[in-house]
């Protein structure tokens, strides 16, 4: 088919002719011509024409080609005998839904292709995904090494063996700490029996110590009284001494004073001063021994008070002693108490932190494994969606081809019918530029479209028989094989 715009006025020609160039000089229309060029003919012919004009400059016009020469007919382009019977105005019955059903029709083809072009860009989409995920599946597999082939498997049960392990080394570790803490809580009970023994040991001796120094206080106090009772002794000693001495100064004052006649019948003669030398002697007797007894009372006093005060001095220093030495044991055993108990408490944190830390381990651990699993499981899901996915693509793309055939044997069976109902050519011309249905013997349908524009065309069975539809422009095509001897299906 070839369009060309008229000189005079715009309007379309239908030929049986594969590419070619006219045109019409005509003034109210265009005239239908078999043609054919020079360069790309498969199957021209030149035939018989006939017609109708209307009032408006439409014309109508049928032709079928005989079988196809390969060069022009002599005498280059042959007019076209029209008969003039046929100009009168006719009842053309055309089927008014004809150019609609086209139109629905090829809206339908163009859907169907843009589904299909779609589908595909998912099938493509859809195999670099697969090959993407496949590489990453590759290059894991890569990293795994010489492993055994359960891959993640094999993973999970080394890092779980080795926390196992670790497992079991903190457990022996904290059954050690608790051997060690089980000891040294031993060892806390002992220094605090001991301990207790040693308080009960030095409140007993401060309970002796209190009764001893009541007995010394005692003796000190019976001491001084002694002391007291001995200077009182003294004083009245001396008081007997100064009063014999004076009475016996006044007594011999008075005997030498005094003058006395005594007359006796025996002519005895009183000799006062042996009495006196008696007296003197026996006073100072008794003043001897008295003085000697209380001197040998008061140094046996002093000394049994010197020896128990001996006695206790000692034992108070060893009380003493002893007491120093508890307190020295004491601050020992409370040292050792606390350095025990700040160890026993470095070691339950320890242990603590020892617990936590592998409870923290084992979490950890466990959250990868379930992360592992749940991304495997992930990954599994979505290569079955993938596949599930590429087999849909796949049956639409099935489908569609099927639909493609179909459509395909229904152009093909309505080019073949339509070839072979007409024997003569239509030629429909129109001012405004649009095209109506037309039937050559060349097995071609030309719908709707404009002047200039791209066509959708598609596969015939004769040869160059195709099928012309609308495009919006005259740029890029899309081609998908027919069946016929150079048939093809073009979408702009």
């Amino acid at each position: 088919m070839s369009l060309s715009p008229c000189r005079a006025q715009r309007g379309f020609s239908a030929h049986s002719a594969c590419s070619a160039f006219s045109g019409a000089r005509g003034r109210t229309g265009f005239s239908s011509r078999s043609l054919s060029s020079s360069r790309r003919c498969r199957g021209s012919s030149c035939g018989r024409a006939w017609g109708a004009e209307t009032r408006q400059g439409i014309r109508f016009g049928q032709g079928k080609g005989g079988p196809g020469f390969s060069q022009c007919p002599p005498g280059g382009i042959q007019a076209v005998t029209v008969d003039q019977s046929l100009l009168t105005p006719l009842k053309i019955e055309v089927d008014p839904q004809f150019q609609v059903v086209k139109t629905q029709e090829t809206r339908e083809i163009r859907s169907l292709n843009n589904q299909f072009a779609s589908f595909i860009d998912k099938v493509r989409f859809l195999e670099q995904q697969n090959k993407v995920l496949e590489t990453k599946w590759e290059l894991l597999q890569q990293l795994q090494g010489n492993r055994s082939p359960q891959g993640l498997e094999c993973i999970f049960e080394t890092c779980l063996a080795r926390l196992r392990q670790q497992l079991e080394e903190l457990q022996r570790e904290r059954r050690a700490l608790d051997s060690e803490l089980k000891t040294y809580q031993d060892q806390e009970d002992e220094y605090k029996s001991k301990y207790d023994q040693e308080a009960y040991k030095h409140a007993s001796v401060q309970n002796d110590f209190v009764v001893l120094k009541k007995d010394v206080d005692e003796v000190f106090q019976s001491k001084m009284d002694l002391e007291g009772n001995l200077e009182s002794l003294k004083e009245h000693v001396c008081f007997l001494t100064r009063l014999y001495e004076e009475e016996l100064g006044q007594l011999k004052t008075q005997a030498d004073d005094m003058s006395v006649v005594l007359s006796m019948d025996n002519n005895r003669c009183l000799d006062f001063s042996d009495i006196i030398a008696e007296v003197r002697a026996r006073y100072e007797e008794i003043t001897r021994t008295s003085k000697a007894e209380a001197e040998a009372v008061f140094q046996t006093k002093y000394q049994e008070l010197q020896e128990s005060a001996q006695l206790q001095g000692n034992s108070m220093k060893e009380a003493q002693v002893q007491i120093s030495q508890l307190r020295q044991a004491i601050h020992r055993l409370q040292s050792q108490i606390g350095s025990l108990r700040k160890q026993n408490d470095s070691l339950q944190s320890a242990i603590a932190d020892a617990e936590q830390q592998g409870e923290m381990a084992v979490r950890d651990a466990q959250a990868k494994l379930d992360e592992l699993e749940a991304a495997l499981r992930t990954a599994k899901q979505d290569m079955a969606q993938m596949l599930r996915d590429y087999q849909e693509l796949m049956g639409t793309k099935l489908s569609l081809d099927v639909e493609i055939a179909m459509y395909r044997r229904l152009l093909e069976s309505e080019e073949c019918r339509i070839s072979t109902e007409h024997t003569s050519q239509v030629t429909v011309s129109i001012t405004e530029g649009s095209i109506v249905p037309g039937r050559t013997c060349g097995g071609q349908v030309v719908v709707p479209g404009r002047i200039g524009t791209g066509q959708v065309v598609m596969p015939g069975r004769e040869c160059g028989g195709h099928v012309v539809m609308p495009g919006r422009g005259s740029g890029g095509q899309v081609t998908i094989p027919g069946r016929g001897s150079g048939g093809h299906v073009t979408v702009p």
